[in-house]
C-alpha cells in the first residue's frame, strides 16, 4: 500500500541508530539513513508529534540454531548516536528483545500520549520486528524505506517488498515529511 496518510498523533520511532550497530558493515550507506532519521525526527519534533529512540542492549534468552555473539557490549555500544538529537521530550527505550514493544512500556508511553499510528527507520530485525508489534497492537504503520538498511542484503529487500506492505505504508522519508506539512 502506497503512503497516503498520517494520523493526527503519529510517533516516529527510531529504532536501532546506536554507535555498535551503526559501525557494522551494513547494505546501504549509514551517512544516508542517519540523514534521514535525522530528518525525519527533526520534522516530527516541529510538528510537536513524538519521537522515539530505540536502543539494543541484549536479546532474548531463548536457544536458536544460530550462534549469538557472547559477553558484554563494549563500551559506548548502546548509546545513541549524537546526530538524533536527543532531546528532553523524546522517549528513550532500550529494548532487549528484536521488537520494541515486547519488553519494554513502549505501547503505554504511546497510548498514553494519544498516538494511534507509528512511522518507523532502522530494516531487518529491529525494524520489522517493532512494525510487527505494533501492527498487531492495534496501530497504524508507516514505514520510511529510504531511512533503513540491514547488513543483509537479501533481508532489508524481502522486509521492504514483502513484509512491510502487508504490515502498512511504506514510502520515503520526502513523503512523510510533506504529509507532516498538509497536517
Amino acid at each position: 500500500m502506497a503512503l497516503t496518510t498520517l494520523d493526527p498523533i503519529t510517533a516516529l520511532i527510531v529504532v536501532d541508530l546506536q554507535h555498535g550497530i551503526v559501525g557494522l558493515p551494513l547494505v546501504h550507506s549509514i551517512g544516508d539513513v542517519v540523514g534521514r532519521a535525522c530528518t525525519l525526527a527533526a520534522a516530527f519534533r516541529r510538528h510537536g508529534l513524538p519521537v522515539v529512540l530505540v536502543n539494543v542492549n541484549g536479546g532474548a534468552p531463548g536457544r536458536t540454531e544460530r550462534p549469538r555473539a557472547g559477553g558484554p557490549f563494549p563500551d559506548g555500544w548502546t548509546d545513541l548516536i549524537p546526530e538524533l538529537d536527543r532531546q528532553p521530550d523524546d522517549i528513550a527505550v532500550t529494548k532487549r528483545t528484536w521488537g520494541a514493544f515486547a519488553s519494554t512500556d513502549l505501547e503505554s508511553q504511546l497510548r498514553s500520549r494519544g498516538v494511534t499510528q507509528v512511522a518507523g527507520v532502522a530494516t531487518g530485525t529491529g525494524v520489522e520486528s517493532t512494525a510487527r508489534q505494533a501492527y498487531e497492537a492495534g496501530f497504524n504503520v508507516t514505514l520510511a524505506i529510504d531511512a533503513m538498511t540491514d547488513s543483509r542484503s537479501e533481508a532489508h529487500d524481502y522486509s521492504v517488498a514483502n513484509v512491510f506492505p502487508r504490515l502498512g505504508e511504506t514510502g520515503s522519508t520526502q513523503a512523510i515529511v510533506e504529509l507532516l506539512a498538509q497536517a
